[in-house]
């Protein structure tokens, strides 16, 4: 379990939380499940006019080097992302879209229980604003911090 920051490149910051599973019967911790929730509500929408996005996102990771500090990966995302315009006068622009989206980045895990994710990422269904949402950017960077609850020695 942990949490999560994400910026959109020359946009928004979102923040959140994010669940991580593995398993040594998994082809020995290389494959990693997970959950995200991020959203700007948590992030550059408090408090400002930011417009009030939520992303929701189901990930399948692959880890290289899984008995190292330091590990590689790459994750393929999907979910679903929801913008509230909050205003009816913007009610005939898409507000809504299915994710796809690949990152890739470095995960180093700590002596503490603690595990630090750092990704770039590209929305493969990013919007336009005439098609898709207009504040879906492509180009995304991330930050997780996990707690490992269960591991056996």
């Amino acid at each position: 379990m942990g949490i999560r920051t994400q910026k959109g490149q020359k946009l928004y910051w979102e923040n959140g939380f994010t669940a991580d599973f593995t398993s040594p019967k998994i082809m020995n911790n290389k494959v990693h499940l997970g959950f995200s929730y991020v959203t700007t509500r948590l992030g550059s929408a408090i408090e400002s006019n930011a417009i009030k996005q939520d992303n929701y996102l189901l990930n399948f990771g692959y880890f290289f080097r899984n008995q190292k500090r330091l590990q590689p990966f790459t994750r393929l995302n999907t979910g679903f992302f929801y913008a509230d315009y909050e205003s009816d006068i913007f009610e005939e622009l898409d507000n809504t879209a299915l994710l796809l989206s690949i990152d890739a980045g470095v995960s180093y895990s700590f002596k503490a229980p603690i595990t630090l994710h750092l990704s770039a990422g590209y929305n493969l269904t990013a919007g336009t604003g005439a098609s898709g949402p207009g504040t879906l950017y492509p180009v995304y960077y991330q930050m997780s911090i996990f707690y490992t609850l269960f591991k056996k020695n």
